[in-house]
């Protein structure tokens, strides 16, 4: 498959500069709040899954190995509930991940269950966290997916 056009997000400096930057907050927001790195990619993974966007799923899943995650759990992201490779706190990121990338999915955006099961584990700056990750990686895959950006172009050192 032939991509429709280059990155818009490559396309435009600025804008590019400022998704790197939001991209550093987050981590070292996560860093502050006690979100593990592995927990971030993980739940981008995840939403990266539901949106079809291949670069996304190649880029997390290498990063979420680079951080130190284990092959068979990145390799049940896609299958989370049924296995226990998961902890509660991962279970409940995997879940509003999935919550806010299928927000028109359902009557109920982001069902208060799933919300309150994520604000258990995580406190409010930690939560905050996670939801603009989750919100970033969404913007990412919406970008790569109408331009149909292909991972298969990749180039890995």
């Amino acid at each position: 498959m032939q991509s429709r056009m280059n990155n818009p997000a490559m396309m435009l400096p600025d804008a590019f500069q400022a998704l790197q930057d939001l991209a550093k907050a987050l981590f070292a927001s996560a860093e502050k709040t006690g979100v593990p790195k592995q927990t971030l990619f993980l739940a981008y993974l995840r939403a990266s899954q539901i949106n079809g966007d291949s670069v996304c799923v190649d880029l997390h899943s290498h990063n979420a190995l680079a951080a130190g995650e284990a092959t068979e759990r990145v390799f049940a992201v896609s299958a989370w509930r049924e296995t226990s490779n998961f902890n509660d706190a991962e279970r409940a990121a995997l879940a509003l991940s999935e919550a806010v990338t299928r927000i028109s999915d359902q009557t109920d955006p982001v069902p208060d269950e799933i919300y309150n099961e994520a604000a258990r584990h995580y406190d409010e700056q930690a939560l905050a966290t996670l939801i603009a990750g989750i919100a970033t990686a969404n913007l990412y895959n919406r970008l790569n997916v109408s331009t149909r950006q292909n991972a298969d172009v990749l180039v890995r050192n």
